[in-house]
């Protein structure tokens, strides 16, 4: 089922763009009404039936940057406004120094599985060009596919590797013995 989910972001599921799905766009329309008239992407079903998903597609995935449109019912509510990825990373920028908020949009480095949904990287540098519309944002995702998907596990087997980092381990029985403390004091 996973398999079937994740074969389905990344074939059929795209992030609509320019502007929110449930904007206005330029001609005066809303941008759901023009999503409405794009073509439709088949998916075909572990048992052999195509389904053509059209609007669906889009509105899949809008609730990682407009809560407005996500699709939500009563076991699956819809995120708050702060859960958006422009508002998280807002969030983390507002908790450095000033000085060095212009760097960290510059380099900004996305990956992950669904870093591999269509659109994302354009969308997400819309949306922080609009935030900050100052500095320069750059969005970096590594071109091979598996690395896009693994970069995590992959930084962190090189991290746990290096010599230096062994001395930061913590074992279950002092974290147990110190608690959540001893990560700020080993880490520095």
């Amino acid at each position: 089922e996973e398999r079937v989910l994740t074969e389905f972001k990344e074939s059929v599921v795209a992030v609509w763009s320019p502007g929110r799905l449930g904007g206005h766009n330029q001609q005066g329309g809303t941008n759901l009404d023009l999503a409405r008239t794009q073509a439709a992407r088949p998916f075909e079903m572990p048992d052999g039936y195509n389904q053509m998903f059209g609007v669906e597609r889009y509105r899949a995935v809008e609730s990682l940057f407009d809560v407005k449109m996500a699709l939500s019912d009563a076991s699956h509510p819809a995120p708050s406004p702060n859960q958006t990825l422009p508002a998280l990373i807002q969030h983390s920028l507002s908790q450095v120094d000033v000085d060095i908020r212009p760097h960290l949009l510059a380099n900004i480095v996305v990956v992950g599985g669904s870093s591999l949904i269509y659109g994302l990287n354009e969308r997400l540098k819309q949306e922080l060009e609009a935030l900050y519309p100052g500095p320069r944002v750059r969005i970096f995702s590594p071109g091979n596919l598996v690395e896009r998907k693994f970069s995590s596990w992959i930084g962190g087997s090189i991290l746990a590797s290096l010599g230096t980092f062994h001395q930061m381990w913590i074992s279950k029985k002092e974290y147990d013995e110190h608690g959540p403390g001893i990560v700020e004091k080993r880490c520095k």
